[in-house]
């Protein structure tokens, strides 16, 4: 679900810096699958699957490693809501199980059609400084697969890495921000979920319908085209201005707990916006009964 990436993308564009932090760019967020054929063999690439095991199992890229997504947030922490950001030692430490260093080039790929939690491991490494060395793949291994490029079922030997984090306080929204940002001029708040959500016809669980009032929609499944790549620039940038985001607006992105957000978040940055996360998303917001939702016509949701 990744957007096709120039080709012949400059190989400096890729050099991983020596040191964390400040965030990636369209130069830097995604890779073709023919760059990362070309660069399969880099000294310095990490290259991290995300999906389901059995799938990973049965085939996968040469070199890559699975990463349990599960592994890389916490579900009913401290703060007893779901898919939250963990420690930074703690993934500092997750990381460095795959190699992982502050030099490496970091490719994240789904296995199958797993965007949002990769787009998720994304959004974990930019907040821990990496995301200017991090990247996602064109279409992930499907497209890979499908292209007839080539697929083992070996596991590579891994070489522990030792990260330093530091961690971007320009990636989480938290819930008196978002608060104090309803209506706020130049903050553009986007709900990721499906229109049904948005506009409170179906009940999400056991939460309230609707939205957070003043925010618009931008369903995470309008961001692919039919093949399951992100869509053009261009297209992206037509489905940002119709939710009413002008050039310079800060985007704040929410869902329902925070793993379908993360794609408009990815496209967001991708767009070269100041994009955070909201990441108690509708579970921590309609848990507040004394917040306001509100209600919207399907006519307002994206995606159409």
């Amino acid at each position: 679900m990744v957007a096709t990436v120039a080709a012949g993308m400059a190989a400096t564009s890729m050099a991983a810096p020596a040191a964390c932090g400040g965030h990636g760019d369209k130069s830097t967020m995604l890779v073709s699958t023919a760059w990362l054929a070309e660069h399969l063999n880099d000294s310095n690439l990490v290259v991290l699957a995300v999906g389901v095991k059995t799938e990973y199992d049965a085939g996968h890229i040469p070199g890559s490693l699975f990463l349990e997504y599960m592994d890389t947030h916490l579900m009913k922490g401290p703060t007893g809501l779901s898919v939250e950001l963990p420690p930074m030692a703690d993934l500092a430490a997750l990381f460095g199980k795959f190699g992982v260093t502050n030099n490496s080039r970091i490719v994240l790929y789904q296995t199958k059609d797993w965007f949002t939690p990769t787009a998720r491991v994304y959004l974990t490494l930019d907040a821990m400084g990496l995301g200017r060395q991090a990247a996602v793949l064109d279409g992930g291994f499907p497209v890979w697969s499908k292209e007839g490029r080539p697929v083992t079922a070996e596991v590579r030997t891994v070489k522990p890495g030792m990260v330093e984090t530091c961690q971007q306080n320009d990636v989480i929204a938290y819930l008196d921000e978002v608060k104090a940002d309803v209506h706020h001029p130049g903050v553009a708040i986007i709900d990721a979920r499906a229109a049904e959500y948005y506009t409170g016809q179906t009940q999400p669980n056991d939460q309230r319908r609707g939205h957070i009032p003043g925010a618009r929609s931008i369903p995470f499944t309008s961001l692919a085209d039919s093949t399951g790549k992100l869509k053009s620039p261009a297209e992206l940038a037509e489905l940002f201005r119709a939710a009413g985001v002008k050039q310079g607006d800060r985007v704040i992105a929410y869902c329902h707990i925070g793993q379908q957000a993360s794609a408009v978040y990815f496209a967001a940055r991708y767009l070269g916006y100041d994009a955070r996360l909201y990441d108690g998303s509708w579970e921590e917001w309609s848990a507040h009964k004394e917040l306001p939702a509100e209600r919207s016509s399907p006519a307002t949701a994206g995606g159409h």
